[in-house]
């Protein structure tokens, strides 16, 4: 499945991509609005909205009618993961961490794709990162690495734009990381059975159509199970929570000469079984 959130004109809804359409979850499971995908989640009830794929009672919109919103708009927690492919670790210079690399976002962050971010005005070395990001299904906490795959609810791809002069003025990352618009999310959570093996999922980015990286998760220093059971040694878990695994070689700040983000700038972040992610950007 397709999980979204969208704005038929009547406020923030949980939804499913279905044949080009957008399906109100919430009615197609015969109940009243509940609340968010987020809320969708943390009730349980994806296998049920599973259930009723097909059932053309509900009330469903055209795609192009409705906007789309990052797919959890309103998480507890956004987790991302520094230095975890083998090959971006390379290429910036860096040994690989022994130890997953933590650092955080916040709401104020997200955008949709098909947004509009302005670049922070404090910076001049604005970046990009395409990453795979998964989504937490389940209450986590001390989650065995064989049983970590149980506790997620599907994958969506993100942005982790960084802004690398405020990153690297000092030691903690995360003042280049929180700037508004600075982590695009979308378009939709896919469920694992859709989204393919969780260390075979490919991902791309072009900028201003040129391809600037091209991966897979296969790449990975630490994998999705080891991720999982790691951050739920560190703290809970939470239905909704975003966990954005890290980025593959090609990042600007790794080229030669470097690359920095621009106004009119247009980023896509690309994967056959997650869809595509697209973001401009302006002064």
């Amino acid at each position: 499945m397709r999980l979204v959130t969208f704005d038929a004109g009547d406020g923030e809804r949980a939804g499913m991509l279905v044949d080009g359409r957008v399906v109100d979850a919430w009615a197609a499971l015969g109940e009243p609005h509940q609340g968010s995908l987020r809320e969708l989640i943390a009730h349980g009830r994806i296998d049920d909205l599973r259930a009723r794929i097909g059932d053309t009672g509900a009330p469903s919109h055209p795609r192009s009618a409705v906007r789309l919103l990052a797919p959890i708009p309103d998480p507890d927690k956004i987790i991302c993961i520094g230095l975890n492919y083998k090959e971006h670790a390379a290429e910036v210079g860096a040994e690989p961490p022994a130890q997953p690399v933590v650092f955080g976002k916040y709401r104020n962050a997200l955008a949709a794709s098909g947004a509009t971010v302005t670049l922070p005005a404090n910076s001049t070395k604005v970046d990009y990162e395409a990453e795979v990001a998964f989504v937490i299904g389940r209450r986590a906490k001390d989650v065995a690495v064989d049983a970590a795959l149980d506790y997620i609810a599907g994958y969506t791809l993100f942005n982790d734009l960084s802004a690398r002069d405020l990153q690297g003025r000092g030691p903690q990352w995360m003042p280049g990381k929180i700037f508004d618009g600075a982590a695009p999310c979308g378009p939709a959570l896919v469920t694992p059975e859709e989204a393919g093996p969780h260390d075979g999922i490919a991902i791309s980015l072009t900028l201003n159509g040129e391809t600037m990286q091209d991966s897979s998760t296969e790449d990975l220093i630490f994998g999705i199970p080891e991720l999982v059971a790691d951050l739920s040694s560190l703290m809970t878990l939470e239905p909704g929570d975003i966990v954005a695994t890290g980025t593959p070689p090609g990042v600007g700040m790794g080229r030669k000469p470097r690359v920095w983000l621009g106004d009119g700038d247009e980023l896509v972040v690309s994967s056959p079984t997650l869809g595509t992610l697209a973001t401009k950007l302006r002064r």
